[in-house]
C-alpha cells in the first residue's frame, strides 16, 4: 500500500468519524490529509507529508473553526436557566457563603444562592445580579445603586 492510500483512508476515516458525530472534531485533519494525499502522489518526503498534514490541518482549526461553530450554534436556544444569567434577583433569605444559605427570588420562583464574593454577606431584600449557574445555585452579585444626589444633600 502506498503512502497516497494510506492517507485517502486518513481522509475517508475522517469524513466518517465527522458524518458519525457532527461535533467539528475530525474535519479539520480531513483538509490535512487531503493535502498529505497529494503531496504522497507528488512523491514528496514522508517527513513533508506529515509537516503539510498537521500544518494545514492547525491552519483550518485555527481559522474556521469560530466560524464554524458560531454558524452552526447560531439557532441554538438558551435553557430556561441559562437566561437568568444577567438578570436582577431579589434576596428572600439572606446569602452567607461560608454558612452555606441564601435564597432568591427572580421570575417568581425561588432558587439557592451564593455571592461571588465569599466575604459578603447580602441581606434581605437586596437586589442582586446573576452572574452563573453552579449546579442548582445561582451565583450572584450584589447591584450597585447608582447615586440619586439625595445622598449628598446632608
Amino acid at each position: 500500500m502506498n503512502l497516497t492510500t494510506i492517507w485517502l483512508i486518513i481522509l475517508v476515516v475522517c469524513i466518517v468519524v465527522e458524518l458519525i458525530t457532527m461535533g467539528l472534531t475530525t474535519i479539520w485533519f480531513a483538509g490535512g490529509a487531503l493535502i498529505a494525499a497529494i503531496a504522497a502522489a507528488l512523491s514528496l518526503p514522508l517527513w513533508l507529508q506529515i509537516l503539510l498534514f498537521l500544518a494545514v490541518s492547525l491552519v483550518l482549526l485555527y481559522l474556521t473553526r469560530p466560524v464554524a461553530v458560531k454558524y452552526f450554534n447560531k439557532d441554538r436556544v438558551k435553557t430556561n436557566a441559562e437566561s437568568l444569567v444577567g438578570q436582577q434577583a431579589i434576596v428572600i433569605s439572606e446569602i452567607d457563603n461560608l454558612q452555606g444559605i441564601g435564597q432568591v427570588t427572580v421570575g417568581r420562583q425561588e432558587w439557592s444562592a451564593r455571592s461571588t464574593d465569599d466575604n459578603k454577606k447580602l441581606p434581605v431584600g437586596s437586589v442582586v445580579i446573576i452572574r452563573a449557574i453552579s449546579g442548582v445555585k445561582l451565583i450572584v452579585e450584589e447591584k450597585e445603586m447608582p447615586l440619586t444626589g439625595k445622598e449628598n444633600q446632608n
